[in-house]
């Protein structure tokens, strides 16, 4: 009986050692974690916009959230690029419903409401079908690039001008709208996001 006393009492110093380190690692790495997120999070958010082409720190100066949301999609936040003191892009963060759960994407568009690029930030869709939204081998979102509000945003099925993502009818419709809307929300608020103030 005293033996078994005995090894209880090394499991439970045992597990309580190991639950004792494992809290104290977490306490440790916990800022380093925080910030390797805020800059992959940042990376994503900025990779839209070609290197070299701004010279400014755009997500430390986030513009003002609309009040009233587009119909099918919303406008998570707005930032200004800026090369010299001059906008030279507004980068939307964008969520929309897809078939699985919401997409996030930034949207990258160019002063002269041309739009530059997008990139998937967040995702739920279906592995294998709309989730290769997100695989860059895929080069799905690249069709988008230079495009403008004047143009047909719908699939090509829906006679428009764009290719659908094989097998993912209900996420290529939801990022061809998100991306529709971030334009026309750009074109509604051109001057005041490109109005640079002194302090930026």
């Amino acid at each position: 009986m005293n033996r078994l006393a005995r090894d209880a009492g090394l499991l439970l110093l045992t597990g309580a050692l190991a639950v004792s380190a494992t809290l104290t690692w977490r306490h440790w790495t916990r800022t380093a974690i925080a910030s390797a997120e805020q800059q992959l999070q940042s990376r994503q958010r900025l990779a839209v916009l070609p290197e070299g082409s701004y010279d400014n720190q755009p997500l430390d100066t986030p513009l003002p959230r609309p009040a009233a949301q587009r119909p099918n999609s919303r406008i998570l936040a707005a930032y200004r690029a800026t090369r010299a003191g001059e906008p030279i892009a507004i980068l939307l963060i964008t969520q929309a419903q897809g078939y699985a759960g919401p997409i996030v994407l930034s949207i990258a568009i160019a002063a002269d409401g041309r739009l530059i690029g997008s990139q998937v930030v967040e995702q739920q869709e279906s592995p294998g079908l709309g989730a290769r939204l997100a695989d860059p081998q895929v080069h799905w979102l690249e069709q988008f690039a230079n495009r403008q509000l004047g143009d047909h945003w719908a699939l090509k099925r829906d006679q428009g001008d764009f290719d659908q993502l094989a097998g993912a009818t209900v996420t290529s419709r939801a990022v061809i709208t998100a991306l529709q809307e971030a334009l026309s929300y750009f074109d509604e608020r051109r001057s005041m996001l490109l109005e640079v103030t002194p302090d930026e």
